[in-house]
């Protein structure tokens, strides 16, 4: 088979839908896929990191800010582009040619050899449009100013993916000293248990049931330590690292956590209207539909331009035999045309139609959006406040069960309670911890959220000139 057989088979559809489609052209792209290199950077493993920190570097790395920060430049040059139309344009031309022809003179034709170069300067202005110009140029700043808003969008949505993997991490760090104390805690159960044995003062049931809550605390354990490694790894990819990289994080219980809600939800959702990057960015569209309807609208209009030509002619002639001849001198031409298109079979019409939909629906979008946001606002409001009450409540749990566990332990030391009730007050406690560790994540990712919600979360960073 021949090279064009081959890349047509290459390129073919499969040839049956009960097989999987494999060919030398999905070989090479992954190939290609396998060569490209793995993006990473250096992180200090030994330094507990706090979230500031990572979130600065997340915003460094993560390729989803380059895209956006590019996608603006790249309107910015847009902006650039439409401007230079108030600008004249200007061209160097040179023209070389040479023709021969016969010329009737009299009862014969005569031959004439002509050359020509002609070096010139081009000008060219459109001088009145009536619009249309000044209309490309508000909808280029239109573009570029939901470009901007896009931006600071995506800064805003990678701070949360990195405050929310991070509070998760935090959670599953502390879930998992918290098993680790419950396990010294069911070993300790399970020695007092073997020494009571060995004195006579307990039954083997009581060190079997005992054997068994330790076992539950090591599976308990071994749970969270995977979960720990797993949310380590989505924090590591947030930041653009891989998932395997190793790095500290900072205590759950070093974080402070807030007692009370800061305001109303009402002064929420107004801030969250005053500042949220994905409601400006549809602003914007308003904007562009508004500079399209009158880019769309100076088309009625005529168009008023001028254009120019100077320079210098250097050229040969000759006749017949008879010796050439070189003559050279200046050239120009100047010239001003008004166009004014009549009919267009309602082109315009259809433009200026669909300028002025868009321009509603773009109006819409904004009214939903807003309800959106409002929603939005209420649930993450609604969300940290009930965390709230629930870390509360996790605290005072957390201390009863803590007083509860020791109260058990010295009445059993004394004979007064059974090792099962020890058993029970240390699985109680155990739960307790979990959910004081969970109460406090959680709460602080509630806080996020609604920080996230509000666009509060964009509002403390200093700006930043690149990606």
């Amino acid at each position: 088979m021949g090279m064009g057989g081959a890349c047509g088979h290459a390129q073919s559809a499969p040839a049956s839908p009960a097989q999987i489609w494999h060919s030398s052209a999905a070989q090479d792209l992954s190939h290609e896929a396998a060569s490209i290199p793995e993006a990473k950077y250096d992180i200090d493993p030994h330094k507990i990191w706090t979230l500031p920190e990572l979130i600065d570097l997340a915003e460094q790395h993560n390729p989803e800010t380059r895209v956006a920060w590019a996608q603006a430049k790249a309107r910015a040059a847009s902006l650039g582009i439409a401007r230079s139309a108030l600008f004249p344009t200007m061209a160097a031309v040179a023209l070389a040619a040479t023709v021969r022809t016969a010329a009737l003179i009299g009862e014969y034709f005569h031959r004439q050899t002509e050359g020509l170069f002609q070096p010139t300067l081009h000008v060219e202005y459109l001088v009145l449009d009536f619009g249309g110009r000044s209309g490309a140029i508000d909808l280029a700043k239109a573009n570029l100013l939901a470009s901007d808003f896009a931006f600071n969008d995506t800064h805003r949505k990678i701070i949360f993916q990195v405050a929310s993997a991070y509070y998760r991490l935090l959670n599953a760090k502390g879930q998992r000293e918290a098993a680790e104390v419950s396990l010294k805690n069911a070993q300790t159960v399970e020695e007092d248990a073997q020494n009571r044995l060995s004195n006579g003062l307990a039954t083997k049931p009581d060190l079997l049931e005992a054997t068994a809550a330790r076992a539950q605390a090591d599976y308990d354990l071994q749970a969270a330590v995977g979960a720990e490694d797993i949310a380590r790894g989505d924090l590591a990819t947030v930041m653009g690292l891989p998932p395997a990289t190793t790095f500290q994080v900072q205590d759950i219980h070093d974080l402070a956590t807030p007692s009370d809600m800061a305001g109303s939800v009402d002064q929420d959702i107004d801030r969250a209207f005053a500042q949220r990057p994905d409601l400006m960015q549809q602003l914007t569209r308003i904007r562009a539909a508004s500079a399209s309807i009158k880019e769309a609208r100076s088309t009625y209009f005529p168009t008023l331009s001028f254009a120019g030509d100077g320079g210098l002619a250097r050229a040969y002639g000759q006749q017949d035999l008879y010796p050439g001849s070189y003559a050279q001198g200046e050239v120009w031409s100047v010239g001003m045309q008004l166009k004014w298109t009549l009919f267009d079979g309602l082109r315009r019409e259809h433009q200026i139609a669909e300028a002025e939909a868009g321009k509603k629906e773009a109006q819409a979008g904004v009214e939903a959006l807003r309800d959106q946001i409002a929603d939005e606002v209420w649930t993450a409001y609604t969300n940290m406040k009930t965390a709230l009450r629930q870390q509360q409540a996790a605290a005072a749990l957390l201390t009863a069960s803590e007083q509860s566990y020791e109260a058990a332990r010295e009445s059993y030391g004394y004979g007064v309670r059974n090792l099962l009730d020890v058993v029970s007050a240390q699985k109680t406690l155990a739960q307790a911890r979990s959910e004081d560790i969970a109460a406090r994540s959680q709460l602080l990712l509630q806080v996020a959220g609604l920080a996230f919600r509000t666009g509060d979360l964009i509002q403390v960073q200093p700006p930043k000139a690149g990606p």
